[in-house]
């Protein structure tokens, strides 16, 4: 039995609660990892998990054994690259997982300077804006906007994001410019509607002006779960959008969209890198975090007010 992988097995066993999971995040057989794990509880003499049809959970010495092998898995991996000069920049392999229109608009063009800085660092980069299980899945963080619900993930706020209500010049062609959000609730207007993956639902936007604040919720003929999908749908005329301002910018300056409402103010949506609270966060994740915050202070730094002109 080889411990560094039976210990690496078991840990991801816990993490995702499944060995087919664990199996899968590994690359590994089932069968593979069933034994390290069986071969880990008869050399330590514990039993570490129980195990049943339909359900597997972690003993109390496996709770305690996980704990302790999760800082020396992370102890060998800081050792590992830290051995020659050649490591002396972070590398390695990370998993993260970000929302579409960031990746498409400010991450991935920027990552040929991140790669200038940390070659040795390989990415695989999930790009959607579902919400992932960050330990199920083995995904080393997330970026995510709005208020994070698992309270179980640490988490480092990167940006503030601005928001604005925009629309397309040939849908206000066809259904009028409203002066005031209660006009979106009409039956003339429509806004492009976004599923949050959380619930699968729409929700209303909260607006306000001084003293008068609203909850707008509209009508729609569509709605998406994809964050470039819900642009293109505004853009091709088919309804209000309530956007970032980082994905409104390039399109006010072509002309393809036109800012609503001014003077009326929406809460800014925080912007958060989050990870597993037990994964250690090791020289090549905590460059990339740090890397993401310098590009969000450039894009839509914490704590600032929106500066955007139509």
């Amino acid at each position: 039995m080889d411990r560094f992988d039976a210990m690496q097995a078991f840990a991801r066993v816990v993490e995702a609660g499944s060995f087919t999971r664990a199996a899968d995040t590994l690359n590994m057989s089932k069968t593979t990892v069933t034994q390290l794990v069986q071969q880990l509880e008869a050399r330590l003499r514990v039993k570490l998990l129980n195990r049943t049809t339909r359900k597997l959970s972690v003993t109390a010495d496996g709770a305690a054994y996980y704990e302790r092998v999760v800082r020396l898995l992370a102890d060998m991996d800081d050792a590992e690259t830290s051995l020659s000069s050649a490591s002396a920049l972070p590398r390695g392999h990370l998993r993260v997982d970000v929302p579409s229109p960031l990746a498409r608009m400010i991450l991935v063009p920027a990552l040929p300077a991140f790669y200038a800085r940390y070659p040795d660092i390989q990415l695989d980069m999930g790009v959607s804006d579902r919400t992932v299980d960050v330990i199920g899945d083995n995904v080393d963080c997330v970026v995510r906007g709005g208020e994070l619900t698992d309270r179980s993930l640490m988490a480092r706020r990167v940006g503030d994001l601005q928001l604005g209500v925009y629309a397309a010049p040939r849908y206000l062609e066809l259904a009028g410019t409203p002066l005031h959000p209660r006009e979106l609730e009409d039956t003339h207007h429509r806004i492009v509607g976004f599923l949050w993956s959380r619930s699968g639902k729409t929700f209303p936007y909260a607006m306000r002006l001084g003293e008068e604040r609203i909850e707008v919720q509209g009508r729609y003929v569509l709605s998406v779960d994809d964050g470039n999908a819900y642009l293109a749908a505004g853009l091709a005329g088919l309804g209000i959008l309530w956007l970032p301002d980082y994905m409104a910018k390039p399109h006010l300056a072509g002309g393809e969209l036109v800012r609503l409402f001014d003077g009326w103010q929406l809460d800014s949506m925080p912007l958060y890198v989050a990870f597993p609270p037990n994964r250690h966060v090791s020289a090549k994740l905590r460059v990339f975090i740090d890397w993401v915050a310098e590009l969000m202070a450039q894009h839509a730094p914490v704590g600032a007010r929106r500066q955007l002109r139509p």
